[in-house]
């Protein structure tokens, strides 16, 4: 038995319900009810939300959800302690993938705070410049002095839902951003008048002007950044708001009657959008009406279902697909095809200046959000990662002929969107030495690439996983420029000695002065072939031959970079309690760094996430090597929920790569839920304390890597999970552009289907190991096949099901 909280015809009463199995049965409903609304959760973690169907014929059990991400919801129940904050905020999230909603405040002072993501304070030089905070809107409520706070962020269907109440006064608020425009709803009532006295507000500040009128019944604001020195380009953005359904009077106050629905609607365009930023957001404000209020929602909720319908998986457990699709949904709030792609804090900005001034960070930070997106068959969503790395180029060749003399692209570690750098050392020696214990602003030509060559080539992870997922042409010749001036960089820059090439002076670490070391910091100088820089080198040319092949370009550069890809040197080992282990690099000045570190964050980044040249179809004796290197990772934790020491920096790299390598599926779970249950918010965002949204991809992609892996060219189903535990999986995406769905019950692996986007050849590792299976393509039945490794040639838009004979 559960007690649950039912909106009856708008007022809310707590019942008892008994729970069968999977069904909530319902009890005779009260006379003259019409509406109910659920909020549970049972024993078991199931969540539920929603509008409830109820038999006609007599009291029965909630219908089958519709989309399985609406079994999931983050559930306040009481108000957010960190909103607004420089990090993530942990208030209920709404987005997008451009405009980001967080809902801060009280029940009598609720506050919606704005962010965009192509609104940035073009300035090169943190702290100062970076994403800035558009505004805010604040409701105040006197009548909920002192009430209760209830808020549910719904995953199914982007909505904010709370309810806040007093004795006397029950509010409900049902809130949400267009998915396919640029505008905020909220939609209030109540069960008793009340008075909403509403505040939009421009963020004032930092050089910033913030003009603000009324024009009809709607009221304006804007904020720009213009005219001030050393800004690349000018960022205005102007926010609109009018009520549907009510009026304001000359205060900003409304008079929400009993039982009354009000709308409160908020249209947000920048110049970034288009040139009448301002008169567009006025425009479409005024225009706004309940009519097209409601069908602003119905494509909202068919962007949402058709998302949701993409890709699915099941494996039994609550709490990690709870959190599985919790940061889905976070990452399609941020991220959006034809928009800015999203900085370390996406579009949820609730201070002005946020930490690292939310940019792009170009060592992991700026390209892991996007990496479970490829395999969850999200690929439009990372359509925005490249553009920023593009317009950097002409820069990025300056910096390596005018720092290094060579060729190529050298880009520092943060930049923003149009070519912005936003990392340059402070521009006065007074303000270096008062942040970093140096008078010495000049160092690397006055930009922060701190020891590391690597910044421009880890973005080539990304490109290569979009390349392989697709293999669409048009995207290929898009980002193929980017590599080869990165083959460029990499030619010039390094040396051949002794049959192998080497790699000089590309640190494991940020190397750079600071108020720790007293800027103190050159003596630190000095690595030789990290781990990390030689596995991105390898991937690179890897990938550039893959690609240059593929398009028919620079056939007659592609011996020198099979040569180069194929006589890098090796990865470094050295000897620990009498076994071999990795090393972050050959040798370098730091103790620490020259030590027998094992298989870690950063060197993941190079071998196997995102560099993929490692692994147990690649070279099965080197991964024996890494996964007894991830075995004694325990040994270091302190707890649980440090395992893979990820509570800094990289749970979206470590837990995935243990399942690469073959760690045990059921203890990297135990494991990644103890990391959950030690670091995350209220609103399901998995929090770390040395970035944000790379995190969104901690649990996807190690789900989606234990279920359905082809990195190294070969697809294998269930590679990494316990056949004795159920598990399913719909439409993942695997290299080669299949897409691939499958099921495992009771230890068997009952079918796979396979639908082939371009035709390529699939190579499989037989999902039935000595067992002859059936293809049928089409629907019409093919070839029997047997043997380990099968290789399936394929159409373009071919369906292809796998049945085992029995």
């Amino acid at each position: 038995m559960d007690t649950t909280s039912i909106l009856m015809n708008r007022k809310w009463e707590s019942i008892t319900v008994p729970i069968k199995s999977n069904e909530i049965v319902a009890p005779a409903l009260p006379e003259g009810v019409t509406i109910w609304y659920l909020s549970l959760t049972d024993a078991r973690g199931m969540q539920v939300s929603g509008e409830l169907q109820w038999s006609e014929k007599k009291p029965g059990s909630v219908e089958e959800y519709k989309i399985y991400a609406g079994r999931y919801k983050a559930v306040f129940n009481t108000v957010p302690k960190h909103t607004p904050s420089s990090k993530i905020p942990d208030g209920p999230l709404a987005g997008n993938g451009d405009i980001g909603l967080s809902l801060g405040g009280t029940p009598d002072k609720l506050r919606f705070y704005i962010g965009k993501n192509d609104f940035w304070r073009a300035y090169p030089v943190y702290p100062g410049g970076g994403i800035a905070l558009p505004g805010y809107l604040e409701m105040n409520i006197k009548d909920l002095d002192g009430g209760k706070y209830y808020a549910e962020e719904l995953l199914d269907s982007a909505f904010i839902k709370g309810r806040f109440s007093t004795s006397n006064l029950d509010l409900s608020l049902n809130t949400w951003v267009s998915a396919t425009t640029n505008t905020i709803i909220a939609e209030l009532n109540a069960n008793r008048a009340t008075t909403i006295a509403l505040k939009l507000k421009a963020t004032e500040g930092n050089t910033s002007i913030s003009p603000y009128g009324k024009t009809g019944d709607v009221i304006w604001v804007t904020r720009s950044f213009e005219n001030s020195p050393l800004l690349d380009w000018p960022a205005h953005i102007a926010m609109a708001l009018k009520v549907i359904g009510g009026t304001l009077d000359q205060n900003g106050t409304l008079r929400l009657k009993a039982g009354q629905k009000i709308q409160v609607s908020i249209t947000i365009y920048t110049n970034q959008d288009c040139k009448d930023w301002k008169e567009r957001s006025i425009q479409e404000a005024a225009a706004m009406d309940e009519s097209t209020v409601q069908q602003l929602k119905s494509a909202h909720l068919q962007w949402w279902k058709d998302f949701w319908n993409r890709s699915q998986i099941s494996i039994g457990d609550t709490t990690l697909e709870k959190y599985y699709y919790a940061s889905q949904y976070l990452f399609a709030s941020s991220s959006r095809k034809g928009k800015f792609a999203p900085g370390i804090w996406g579009p949820f900005v609730t201070r002005d200046s946020t930490s690292w001034g939310g940019d792009y960070h170009l060592n992991y930070n700026y390209q892991a959000p996007y990496w479970a997106a490829y395999s969850s068959n999200y690929i439009d969503l990372t359509d925005n990662f490249d553009q920023p790395l593009l317009d950097y180029m002409e820069k990025g060749k300056q910096h390596a002929k005018e720092l290094l003399g060579i060729r190529g692209i050298y880009y520092p570690v943060g930049i923003g969107p149009k070519g912005l750098v936003t990392t340059r050392w402070p521009l006065s020696p007074q303000e270096m030495l008062k942040r970093y214990g140096t008078t010495d602003n000049t160092i690397d030509g006055g930009y922060k690439f701190l020891g590391q060559k690597i910044n421009a080539v880890f973005s080539v992870g990304n490109m290569l996983m979009r390349f392989y997922s697709t293999y669409d042409e048009d995207y290929a010749r898009k980002v193929y420029p980017y590599l080869l001036e990165c083959a460029n960089f990499w030619e010039d820059y390094l040396k051949y000695e002794n049959g192998k090439y080497v790699i000089y002076m590309d640190h494991y670490g940020e190397v750079m002065p600071n108020l720790r070391n007293k800027g103190i910091w050159k003596d630190q100088l000095g690595d030789f072939n990290s781990t990390l820089s030689l596995g991105l080198v390898k991937m690179l040319f890897k990938g550039i031959v893959d690609m240059s092949t593929f398009l028919h370009k620079d056939q007659q550069r592609q011996a020198t970079w099979g040569q180069i890809r194929d006589h890098m040197s090796p990865f470094p080992l050295g000897k620990i309690e009498g076994r071999m282990s990795l090393k972050s690099v050959e040798k370098s000045p730091s103790t620490w760094h020259q030590g027998v570190m094992g298989l870690s964050r950063v060197s993941i980044h190079g071998l196997i996430l995102p560099g993929g040249v490692c692994g147990p179809v690649t070279d099965s004796a080197f991964n024996q090597i890494l996964l007894q290197d991830v075995a004694h990772w325990k040994d270091k934790a302190k707890e649980p929920g440090d395992w893979g020491n990820t509570l800094g920096n990289g749970i979206e790299t470590c837990f995935p790569a243990a399942v690469r390598v073959g760690y045990p599926t059921d203890e990297i779970m135990d494991y990644l839920k103890a990391r959950i249950a030690r670091q995350s918010l209220p609103n399901l965002w998995i929090t770390a304390d040395g970035g944000g949204m790379e995190t969104l991809a901690a649990v996807p992609l190690t789900l989606n890597e234990m279920l359905l892996q082809s990195y190294e060219g070969v697809i294998r189903i269930f590679p990494n999970w316990n056949k004795n535990k159920p598990a399913s999986f719909h439409k993942l995406r695997a290299y080669g552009a299949f897409v691939i769905s499958s099921s495992l019950e009771k230890g068997n692996i009952k079918e796979v289907r396979i639908y082939s986007e371009k035709g390529r050849t699939c190579i499989l590792e037989n999902p039935w190991p000595g067992q002859h299976f059936q293809v049928i393509r089409n629907g019409l039945k093919g070839e029997q096949v047997y043997g380990k490794r099968i290789v399936l040639p394929t159409a373009a838009q071919e369906e292809l099901l796998l049945k085992p004979f029995l």
